[in-house]
């Protein structure tokens, strides 16, 4: 008997915590959440939401204590868990840079229409209004914020990066609508509106301009969410959407080891251009560092992928991605990636998602001069040599087949 209200006090105890943790946890969300009426899409508040003021220390979820600090929030932590996985719902951010085969991977996510709700490149507008307002002060945090809404499937902060704004939650200017099929389906494609130009239209159906309360519903209704972006820079940045109770995610982040130029044969000279291509190789680096040591925040959250592994063996890789994203692997995507695996030539454009992968992997290495090979593996060597992949010393290795650039690790 003693034994029964000994479990009962701590089941008392419980409850107490759990619920002073949820007041904690709506006090912080509520600042980061413009107030809505439950049964509409909020209005955006431009004049909070343009810059957002993020440098104060105190504004994001990452300010909670950490459990493993307290060992009094044991039970929090596994209510958290409990909350966070009760309904089987993941949320997947895949982390790339330009012209790393992203479009592609990301249609991995985007083919189960059925129960994913896919957004290709929505940080493209932050980014965009940030250059213009605050020259990209602080947009690390910016991001992460729009995200974490994003994956709540509220819009509101996204909107009010949009240029112009959108009227009444509708707008004809969402950066490539079309390469999400959930904002193309019914029943957020909605009639037509004549005389209203949409640049980025969908391509499989006409629809009218997209309602953000339509995409909202959609969204909620779908069982896991899938973000692509290549704007994200610093994993690290991104901790306080694991700690969010609401979110269950896990971060793909893909590489690719050689920067394009479109030159003619020669080094570019812009020292600007070098010095951008290091900044963005050590930032890759530091943050799949971060990945691989595998924090106690991190752990069994992060996958790194190379580009090259992924045309040589893209049904491997799809399934390995699934596989550690904890949603079942669908015939239907299968199918899609058997289709677009075997591509015409033609089908190579920037965002293209169409790729023969077998021919793919290696063409750089016939296209690009010696002394370019050189300079990107001068300028990212430490990067290169963390992801696997080998150097070359002249021209005649860098054009032979059978010289693998990849190790297997």
């Amino acid at each position: 008997m003693r034994n029964k209200y000994a479990v009962f006090l701590v089941f008392i105890v419980a409850l107490v915590i759990i619920e002073k943790e949820n007041n904690i946890i709506s006090r912080v969300s509520d600042k980061l959440t413009p107030k809505q009426n439950p049964q509409t899409t909020p209005q955006p508040n431009v004049s909070a939401t343009v810059v957002l003021k993020h440098d104060a220390p105190n504004s994001s979820l990452s300010q909670l204590e950490p459990a493993s600090k307290n060992p009094r929030r044991r039970v929090e932590n596994y209510t958290k868990e409990v909350i966070r996985h009760k309904d089987g719902r993941k949320h997947i951010l895949l982390l790339a840079t330009t012209r790393t085969g992203s479009s592609f991977v990301g249609e991995f996510f985007n083919q189960q229409v059925g129960n994913m709700f896919y957004l290709f490149e929505p940080l493209w507008h932050v980014e965009r209004k940030l250059a213009l307002t605050t020259g990209g002060v602080n947009a690390s945090v910016t991001y992460r914020d729009v995200l974490q809404q994003l994956f709540l499937c509220n819009f509101t902060l996204l909107e009010s990066f949009i240029e112009p704004p959108p009227t009444a939650h509708v707008t004809a200017s969402l950066f490539r609508r079309e390469s999400s099929a959930s904002l193309c389906e019914d029943p957020v494609c909605t009639p037509v509106i004549k005389d209203v130009f949409e640049r980025y239209h969908c391509k499989e159906r006409p629809c009218g301009p997209l309602n953000f309360t339509l995409a909202s519903q959609s969204c909620l209704r779908k069982v896991h969410r899938a973000i692509k972006t290549v704007r994200v820079r610093q994993l690290e940045s991104l901790r306080p959407l694991v700690e969010d109770p609401r979110l269950d995610v896990r971060f793909i982040q893909l590489y690719k080891n050689w920067k394009q130029w479109e030159v003619n044969g020669e080094v570019p000279i812009d020292d600007d251009e070098v010095k951008r291509l290091k900044g963005n190789c050590e930032s890759i680096r530091m943050s799949a560092e971060v990945g691989l040591r595998q924090p106690a925040w991190l752990q069994q959250r992060y996958m790194l992928v190379r580009y090259e592994d992924i045309a040589r063996y893209p049904m491997q890789k799809a399934a390995e991605m699934y596989r550690f994203s904890g949603i079942p692997f669908t015939p239907q995507v299968k199918e899609w990636i058997l289709k677009n695996t075997q591509a015409s030539n033609e089908a190579s454009g920037v965002y293209s998602t169409q790729k023969n992968s077998s021919k793919q992997v290696d063409k750089w290495r016939f296209s690009i001069p010696f002394n370019l090979a050189q300079m990107v593996q001068k300028v990212c060597g430490p990067t290169m040599k963390l992801f696997g992949y080998r150097f070359v010393n002249d021209k005649d290795t860098l054009t032979n087949k059978s010289y693998s650039l990849l190790d297997k690790k």
